[in-house]
C-alpha cells in the first residue's frame, strides 16, 4: 500500500533534431533535466508542499534564534526566515506551479544554508 508516490522523471532531450557537441548542450542539457524533473512532480504537489512546510519548520525556522542568540546575528535574519517561509506557504496554497514550489523551496534552503555560513564562518 503506497500512500506517498514519486513520479519517476523523463529525461527527455529539448531538441534532438539537431547536429550539437557535448561542450556547447552540457550546460542546457542539464537544466532540461531539472526542468523535466519538475513537470514530472506535478501531480505529486501536494507532497511537495507538505515537505516543503515540515522542512522549513522544523530546520528553517530555529536558525533566527540560534544565530541571534549564538552569533548576536542582526534581527534582519529573522524577518528574511519569516519572509520566505510565508512565500513558500502563499506560493503552495495560492496554485502556483510545480516549477514556482520547488523553485521557492531551493531558493530558501540557500538563502538559509548562506545564512548559516555567513555567521558561523
Amino acid at each position: 500500500m503506497a500512500i506517498l508516490k514519486i513520479n519517476a522523471p523523463e529525461w527527455t532531450a529539448a531538441n534532438t533534431n539537431t547536429i550539437t557537441t557535448a561542450n556547447t548542450n552540457t550546460g542546457n542539457n542539464i537544466w532540461n533535466k531539472l526542468m523535466a524533473f519538475a513537470d514530472s512532480q506535478a501531480p505529486n504537489k501536494t507532497v511537495w508542499f507538505m515537505f516543503s512546510l515540515i522542512s522549513q519548520g522544523v530546520l528553517f525556522l530555529p536558525v533566527p534564534a540560534f544565530l541571534l542568540y549564538y552569533y548576536n546575528a542582526p534581527i534582519a535574519i529573522l524577518a528574511i526566515t519569516l519572509v520566505l517561509f510565508f512565500a513558500n506557504i502563499i506560493a503552495g496554497m495560492g496554485g502556483s506551479g510545480i516549477r514556482t514550489l520547488l523553485g521557492f523551496f531551493a531558493f530558501s534552503v540557500l538563502v538559509h544554508i548562506t545564512m548559516l555560513l555567513v555567521f558561523m564562518l
